[in-house]
């Protein structure tokens, strides 16, 4: 039996890409159908309150850095429900021997920090200097910052970084393709520091801001909200626990088999927006080969998510910043804490304490898979020894992502080659989600618009 009412596109995948795409071409009148996999929608955004505690169980926040998200906000009716980090956000620290150091804000708070050695910092004014990279060469973080800014601050700054951003390792990461940005100041201005004074000048004409300066955003009610949003906005438009199966070509486009689902549902146009993963078990009536040998390849490591809730704080000290990262070099068994109640309101009850606590990632994915007892006892010993928390939580919850987060690896654009060889070669098919154009909740809208204008223009041809 085939769908009676088919849409001219069907989007597999009803996270945030998905989602925000799929409502970009409804509010253009194109009909327009989602499928997703999973029994709710919103992919990795979930939120839930439990005990007074407001617990984010894949990302916490998000970064306001284009004004296409400020677009959707007004058009879904919840702009009026934003909220923004606590002033208290800009401080954020970096352990070092085993104690928080704040991550200096500028030159003078540089110039007096203990994070960083005085070589360390005097490095840094050899870094115009250095000459560029062949732009050919695709090179890994890891030698790009010690090539640029030397090994300390490699260890101190970027690696941490990339653990809390990527939960990955700068030795494996693509700078070309995990962090454009800065390949092109190199490629472009010859030095990362002038091309940060002379891109923040461009930036401002765009409206656009960096993401290490932009500031971060939740709602009232936690990032869901804006996935939940967007699902009563598409309406019945959307449908879960209906998994691709089987994808085939017809002359009118192409017909989808799904389970659970009794008809064969008919479109013009097919966008794709599952994780490089979700094409394994997907039965393609059509060759992809190059593009599914290069899909196999991404690598999402584990990452164990704790969360923490005290009804009243047991420091005599307020938690006042976003967190703390661990470096590597630290020989730590997690990679990071995030201080909730800090940084968003309503996140704990009056007087009490929220925080998350990241474990695994690519640095040590085995840590992630570790038995709750162990894991949980782990991540009390490591908030003991660096926070002085001694009590145990009156709320705690774990939440295990067995495949987190794409890593761009070195690659990764020779990957990406192959996807876009396929979508050539298969027009009005699709493939998009967060393996590729960024991972941010803003990278993911920013290519749900960037596909709604090349399948409008498709379906409208």
């Amino acid at each position: 039996m085939s769908d009676q009412h088919p849409a001219p596109v069907a989007v597999i995948g009803a996270g945030i890409t998905g989602l925000t795409l799929a409502h970009l071409l409804d509010r253009q009148g194109i009909p327009v159908r989602v499928y997703e996999a999973q029994s709710r929608p919103g992919g990795a955004i979930r939120t839930s309150r439990e005990g007074g505690f407001l617990i984010e169980h894949g990302p916490n926040s998000a970064q306001d850095t284009t004004p296409l998200l400020h677009q959707l906000f007004a058009g879904l009716g919840i702009a009026d429900q934003l909220e923004y980090a606590s002033p208290a956000a800009k401080n954020r620290y970096v352990v070092r021997d085993g104690k928080l150091h704040a991550v200096p804000l500028g030159p003078p708070a540089l110039l007096g920090t203990r994070l960083f050695s005085g070589a360390a910092k005097l490095r840094l004014l050899a870094e115009p200097f250095v000459r560029r990279s062949d732009p050919d060469q695709d090179e890994d973080l890891a030698h790009f910052v010690e090539r640029r800014l030397g090994r300390e601050f490699l260890d101190y700054a970027i690696d941490p970084f990339v653990s809390g951003v990527f939960a990955g390792l700068p030795e494996k990461l693509s700078v070309k393709s995990a962090f454009p940005r800065l390949w092109e100041l190199e490629q472009r201005y010859g030095s990362l520091i002038k091309g940060a004074i002379l891109g923040a000048r461009e930036r401002r004409k765009r409206q656009d801001q960096s993401k290490q300066s932009a500031q971060s955003f939740s709602f009232r009610e936690g990032l869901q909200t804006l996935t939940d949003a967007l699902v009563r906005a598409l309406g019945d438009k959307v449908h879960t626990g209906v998994p691709l199966q089987v994808l085939r070509k017809t002359p009118e486009g192409f017909a989808l088999e799904l389970a659970n689902h009794p008809e064969v549902v008919r479109a013009r146009a097919v966008v794709l927006t599952i994780p490089a993963h979700g094409y394994e078990g997907l039965e393609l009536g059509f060759d992809c080969t190059a593009a599914r040998q290069a899909l196999a390849q991404i690598y999402y490591p584990p990452v164990a998510v704790v969360f923490c809730g005290y009804r009243r704080s047991p420091l005599d000290h307020p938690l006042e910043g976003f967190g703390f990262l661990v470096p590597c070099r630290e020989n730590r068994q997690i990679l990071g804490s995030l201080w909730n109640s800090s940084l968003f309101g309503g996140r704990a009850p009056e007087g009490g304490l929220a925080l998350t606590v990241f474990v695994g990632g690519s640095r040590q994915p085995e840590h992630a898979l570790w038995p709750e007892d162990k894991l949980l006892g782990v991540v009390a010993d490591e908030l003991r020894e660096l926070l002085g928390l001694r009590e145990r939580p009156d709320y705690q919850a774990l939440f295990r992502w067995p495949r987190a987060i794409p890593q761009y690896q070195v690659g990764h654009q020779r990957l990406m080659e192959a996807v876009e060889a396929c979508e050539v070669q298969h027009p009005g098919l699709y493939l998009g989600g967060n393996f590729r154009g960024g991972i941010s909740v803003a990278d993911c809208v920013k290519s749900a618009h960037v596909l709604a204008n090349r399948v409008a223009g498709a379906v409208a041809g």
